[in-house]
């Protein structure tokens, strides 16, 4: 499985971006799709996730309310829309896939990873 991660850049505090995910190989394979960020001399940390099918979701605390996890089966992509940016918001954005049928919010759990695309939120 291949995951292609593209939509940050900069925008101000209180803007919106959308990041997309595209999965291509062996997709059939993917229970679920995850979103992780990581800040300068942080760790990587959980965003959101969701099931490859089905409609449960679920957020960190700290993006709960202002981003949002979709998902285009037929394109085999998924969305992260992010409103109510706020500086602390800035990281690189990574998507990832996982084989495990059940949800999980840890790093160790997602077996392929997309290359991290920027996010700036500037105040």
């Amino acid at each position: 499985v291949q995951l292609q991660a593209s939509g940050g850049g900069w925008v101000q505090a209180g803007g919106s971006l959308r990041l997309s995910c595209a999965a291509s190989g062996r997709t059939f394979s993917i229970y679920g799709m995850g979103w992780f960020r990581q800040a300068p001399g942080k760790e990587r940390e959980f965003v959101a996730a969701n099931r490859w099918s089905g409609s449960s979701t679920y957020y960190a605390d700290s993006v709960k309310g202002r981003f949002t996890i979709s998902r285009d089966n037929a394109k085999n992509t998924v969305y992260l829309q992010m409103n109510s940016l706020k500086p602390e918001d800035t990281a690189v954005y990574y998507c990832a896939a996982t084989r495990r049928s059940t949800y999980s919010n840890t790093i160790q759990a997602y077996d392929y990873w997309g290359q991290g695309t920027l996010v700036t939120v500037s105040s």
